[in-house]
C-alpha cells in the first residue's frame, strides 16, 4: 500500500550543514545502556532505526574526555582510537541505510561524579548537585575554559573518524554549556559571568573552534534546554532562550537546532511520561524558535501520529520531527506510514520504563517492544520472525499483557493458536491502569496488539471462556502457555515483613484490593492506602480517590510514596500533586496491626524504632536490639491494600500435577508465563511472552537461549594499552 499524500512532506530531504537528511525523521540523542563498551548492542540497536526509516540517528550523550563518566549508568564516550573504531561500526552500520549518524558531545561539570575515572570535573562554580552527590567540581580559570574547549575539537575530529555525519556541541540536560550559560550556575564576575553575552562567551567559542575544525566533514548541531523551568532563576525560552538563539545563528555557528525544555535533576520535563504530559508539550516553549534560527529546527514531544507530525511541520513549529522514546517503541514508524500501514504503528505509551533501567544503571528496555536492545544479543527483530517447522496448535490461556504478546508472535511465527480469556474483553489488568488517572495511554499496550491479532488468520480470540484444568486437557491443543496473571493480595501480605498484617482481610467490607476498588467495590471518606509495591499503583489510587473528595494517607515502608517514580521521572510531579490535593504521607512506615470497628484502627510504626546499637551477647529467641514499642493509631472508613501481588499460578501448577494425562490429551508441553509466573513489571511479562514465543521449538522455552555477551576476553589485547 502507499503512502497517503497528506504526510509527503514528511519524506522530503532537507539539508543540515554540509549533510542531506533524507527524510523528516529524526533519532534525537538518548540513552540505551550500550555506550562504547558494547559496540554491537549500540550498532544493532541504533541500525535497527535506520533500517526502519530514520532519516538521522545518534548516540546518547558521548564524554569527550575521562574527566566526565557517569558510572555506574552507561553512555558513549569518544576517549581514544578504541572509542572511535567502536564507534565506526554504529556509523558504518546505520549508513548502509542511507541514515546519518549523529554523536551528542557531552561534558557534565558539577553533574559528573566520576566514579570510576576518579578524575575532578571543572564548572562555571564550584557546586555540587543532588545527581553527583558529594562531589565538588573545580572552578574553571580561563586556562580550563581553554583546555576544555579543546576537548571538545578533539573529540570532534574523532567524531569525524567515526565516521559521524552530525556532531553536537550539548547544553541540554545542565552539562557544562549549560552552567555557563544559565544565571542560576553561573555568578562569575569575570568575561563569562554577568550579561548574556558574556554567560553564552564559553558555548560560543567552543561552537567555534568545533566548527571550524570540522565544519566542512561534520554538521554541527546543538541541543539547548531553550527553559529550564526555573522561572526567572534560569534561563527562560521567551527571553534568554531565544537571544541565544540569535547569539549564535547571528555568527553562522549552528547548523541544527535541538531544542528542548529541561533542568537534568528534574528531566521528565522533557522526557514527559504520559501520566502528566501529551504529546507536544513542550510546543508553549519551543515553537517560537524557528523563527529566529537559520538552522533547522527540531523538537521533541512523544511524537506517533503523523498526522501530528504534518500539523506541527506546517505550522512553522519545526522543519524535523524528533523523537526518542517513539523510534523505541516502533523503530519501523516511518517506514510504517511510507507503506501506508498507519495502523501497524507501536505507539509509545509514555511510561518511561526506559528510562527507569538506564536510570538504575542497566540497559533499556521498552513496554511496547519487547525487541529493543535485544537485536544484537538475541539476533531478534521487531518485524521479521522465523517460520515454525512443525507449526501445530497452541492454547494461550489468558489474554492479558503477556497473553497478547505470546498470542502474536506465535501467530506471525505460523502457529495455530486459540487465546481464551475467562473475562468478557481482553487486556488483563491493563483494562485497570488505563482507567487510572493519567495512565490511558497505557491501553496502548492492548490496542496495538488487538489490531495486529485480528489481521492473523490462524488466530483466534475466545472471550469469556474460563479455562479449567480439564477444559485445557481436552482442548486438542499441541502445547499450551498459561499467562493467568496475579491477584493483589487480600490479606496485607508482602515482602516486608514475609506475613500478612493482622486484622487485614478484604473480602470483608472495610478493606479492598486494587482490582476490588476498580471494580466499584464502596469506598468509605476516610482512607488508608498501604503501598507496599512502591510503584504506581498505591500512589495512583490514592489520586484517584482524593479527586473523589476522600480523605486520603498513603502508608510506605519506603523512605518515600512510589519510590520506583524516581527512575520513571514521575515522582516529583507526582509529589507535587500529592501535596496539592492533601495526601498525607507516611513514609518508612508499616503496619503491625489492624483493629476493624466502626473506623479501622491501624497500628503503624516506624521501621526503624528499634534502637541503633546491637546487644553486646545475642540471646536465642530475642532481638539483638532494643526493641521498639511506639506506635501510633491510624482511623479510616477504609483500607486499601497495595502490598503485595501472588500469581495465579493455580492452574498451572494443577496441569502439571497431571502431566501424568497430557499425552494420552495430545499435549506435549505446559509453560507458564508473564505474571503468572512470577509478578513483575509489565515490560518484562510482555518480553516474556514474546520470548517464550520466539523461543517455542527450543526443549524448554521457560529457559533463555545463551545470548551474545561483549566482553573484555583476558589475555586478548586491549586498546588503548596502559600509558597511550
Amino acid at each position: 500500500m502507499a503512502r497517503d499524500p497528506k504526510y509527503d512532506i514528511l519524506f522530503e530531504p532537507i539539508q543540515i550543514g554540509p549533510k542531506t537528511m533524507k527524510n523528516r525523521f529524526y533519532q534525537v540523542p538518548h540513552c540505551n545502556g550500550a555506550g562504547s563498551l558494547r559496540p554491537g548492542t549500540q550498532a544493532a540497536f541504533r541500525a535497527m532505526k535506520a533500517e526502519g526509516g530514520w532519516g538521522a540517528v545518534c548516540t546518547e550523550a558521548c564524554s569527550i574526555d575521562p574527566e566526565i563518566d557517569t558510572t555506574p549508568n552507561t553512555l558513549a564516550t569518544l576517549w581514544d582510537n578504541g572509542d572511535v573504531i567502536n564507534m565506526r561500526h554504529m556509523c558504518d552500520s546505520l549508513h548502509a541505510f542511507g541514515c546519518l549518524a549523529g554523536v551528542e558531545m557531552w561534558y557534565g561539570g558539577g553533574e559528573s561524579a566520576n566514579l570510576d575515572t576518579r578524575d575532578i570535573p571543572r564548572s562555571s562554580a564550584e557546586w555540587t548537585s543532588d545527581y553527583a552527590r558529594s562531589a565538588y567540581s573545580h572552578v574553571c580559570d580561563e586556562d580550563d575554559i581553554h583546555e576544555i574547549q579543546q576537548m571538545y575539537v578533539e573529540a570532534g575530529k574523532r567524531a569525524v573518524q567515526a565516521g559521524f555525519d552530525i556532531a553536537y556541541v550539548m547544553g541540554s540536560h545542565t552539562t557544562i554549556a549549560m552552567h555557563f550559560l544559565s544565571p542560576l550556575t553561573n555568578k562569575r564576575t569575570d568575561g563569562y559571568g554577568g550579561s548574556l553575552e558574556n554567560r553564552a562567551r564559553f558555548w560560543l567559542e567552543t561552537l567555534e573552534m568545533v566548527k571550524t575544525a570540522i565544519g566542512d566533514e561534520c554538521a554541527v548541531a546543538v541541543r539547548l534546554a531553550v527553559d529550564q523551568i526555573l522561572g526567572a532563576d534560569g534561563i527562560q525560552a521567551h527571553e534568554e532562550g531565544i537571544q541565544f538563539v540569535e547569539l549564535a545563528t547571528n555568527e553562522g555557528l549552528v547548523d541544527l537546532w535541538d531544542i528542548n525544555i529541561c533542568d537534568f535533576l528534574e528531566w521528565g520535563e522533557d522526557a514527559g511520561p504520559s501520566r502528566f504530559y501529551k504529546a507536544n508539550h513542550q510546543a508553549p516553549f519551543t515553537k517560537h524558535i524557528r523563527a529566529a534560527a537559520k538552522a533547522p529546527v527540531l523538537n521533541v514531544g512523544r511524537f506517533t501520529n503523523p498526522d501530528d507530525m504534518v500539523d506541527i511541520i506546517n505550522s512553522g513549529q519545526v522543519d524535523i520531527i524528533g523523537a526518542a522514546r517513539p523510534s523505541v517503541a516502533d523503530p519501523f514508524l516511518p517506514n510504517k506510514i511510507d507503506e501506508g500501514r498507519v495502523d501497524d504503528i507501536r505507539e509509545c505509551i509514555g511510561c518511561n520504563i526506559c528510562i527507569a533501567r538506564w536510570e538504575r544503571g542497566a540497559p533499556l528496555i521498552c513496554t511496547q517492544n519487547p525487541v529493543a536492545n535485544e537485536e544484537y544479543r538475541r539476533g531478534w527483530h521487531p518485524e521479521k520472525f522465523e517460520q515454525a517447522k512443525d507449526s501445530g496448535s497452541v492454547l494461550v490461556a489468558g489474554a492479558g499483557p503477556a497473553g497478547l504478546e505470546c498470542a502474536r508472535v506465535l501467530g506471525l511465527r505460523g502457529y495455530d493458536v486459540h487465546l481464551c480469556e475467562a473475562d468478557g474483553e481482553i487486556g488483563g489488568h491493563v483494562r485497570d491502569v488505563m482507567r487510572l488517572p493519567g495512565l490511558s495511554e497505557w491501553g496502548r499496550v492492548v490496542s496495538y496488539r488487538q489490531t495486529q491479532l485480528d489481521k492473523l488468520k490462524n488466530v483466534e480470540i475466545h472471550t469469556n471462556s474460563p479455562m479449567t484444568a480439564d477444559s485445557v486437557l481436552t482442548y486438542g491443543a499441541d502445547k499450551v502457555v498459561i499467562c493467568t496473571g496475579f491477584t493483589w493480595n487480600a490479606d496485607g501480605m508482602s515482602h516486608v515483613t514475609m506475613a500478612p498484617i493482622p486484622g487485614v482481610d478484604a473480602s470483608t467490607a472495610q478493606f479492598a484490593t486494587p482490582d476490588q476498588v476498580m471494580a466499584g467495590k464502596e469506598i468509605g471518606d476516610r482512607v488508608i492506602v498501604v503501598d507496599g509495591d512502591g510503584y504506581f499503583t498505591g500512589v495512583s489510587l490514592a489520586e484517584l480517590l482524593a479527586d473523589q473528595g476522600k480523605q486520603v494517607s498513603i502508608v510506605t515502608h519506603l523512605p518515600s510514596v512510589g519510590q520506583m517514580t524516581e527512575y520513571t521521572l514521575e515522582a516529583p510531579n507526582l509529589h507535587r500533586m500529592m501535596h496539592e490535593k492533601g495526601i498525607v504521607q507516611y513514609t518508612s512506615t508499616w503496619l503491625e496491626e489492624v483493629v476493624p470497628d466502626n473506623l479501622v484502627k491501624a497500628k503503624v510504626f516506624n521501621l526503624y524504632r528499634d534502637g541503633y546499637e546491637r546487644t553486646t551477647e545475642p540471646v536465642a529467641g530475642e532481638l539483638p536490639r532494643k526493641a521498639g514499642t511506639e506506635f501510633e493509631i491510624l482511623e479510616a472508613d477504609t483500607i486499601i491494600v497495595v502490598t503485595g501481588r501472588s500469581a495465579n499460578d493455580g492452574l498451572f501448577r494443577e496441569l502439571k500435577e497431571r502431566k501424568g494425562e497430557w499425552q494420552a490429551e495430545g499435549i506435549e508441553a505446559v509453560y507458564a508465563a508473564g505474571d503468572c509466573y512470577a509478578p513483575r513489571f509489565m515490560a518484562d511479562a510482555i518480553f516474556d511472552g514474546h520470548r517464550i514465543a520466539r523461543e517455542f521449538e527450543t526443549k524448554n522455552p521457560r529457559r533463555p537461549l545463551p545470548m551474545l555477551r561483549e566482553r573484555m576476553i583476558w589475555g586478548h589485547d586491549i586498546t588503548p594499552s596502559l600509558g597511550t
